[in-house]
């Protein structure tokens, strides 16, 4: 009897012990790397010097057009790589946010990296003796899935 009250005891204690551990490591208090990426969006545009005009082109990540509009989520990192393949030097300044790369030569690129916190139509320039305006950036901001309504809940 004794023997029995005793592996029936154990079998018990092994059981919680089994399902807190479980329980601790499935809260992801127990990991060695994160298990989310850290989201951001990535292109690349170059400049470019046609018939004495400026224009910006889409290299990566981007409509591959003269002068695209790009599109970059609210509270996600945006990294912009800006490359210089025309004849003239030349900076891309983006207004509102007040981010510019320098001024770069002919063959030369800069990174920069925006972290848009709200909604909305913004300009972006050329920035060397004056401002000449090539385009827009859109930041819009993407619903998580656990905010849909409607119809929409149903399906996920």
């Amino acid at each position: 009897m004794k023997d029995r009250s005793f592996i029936l005891i154990g079998l018990v204690i092994g059981i919680i012990g089994f399902a807190s551990f479980i329980a601790v490591i499935g809260q992801g208090n127990i990991r060695h790397v994160e298990i989310f990426w850290p989201e951001k969006v990535q292109q690349t545009v170059a400049f470019k010097d046609i018939d004495d005009q400026t224009i910006l082109v889409g290299i990566l990540g981007t409509a591959e057009e003269n002068n695209p509009t790009l599109i970059m989520r609210t509270s996600f990192a945006y990294v912009l790589t800006v490359e210089n393949h025309g004849n003239k030097h030349h900076r891309l300044y983006i207004d509102d946010f007040n981010v510019q790369t320098d001024l770069l030569e002919p063959g030369q690129k800069d990174i920069i990296t925006i972290y848009p916190d709200k909604e909305g139509t913004f300009n972006y320039y050329d920035k060397r003796e004056k401002l000449q305006f090539l385009g827009q950036l859109r930041s819009v901001e993407v619903v998580p899935s656990d905010g849909f309504t409607g119809f929409l809940k149903d399906l996920i």
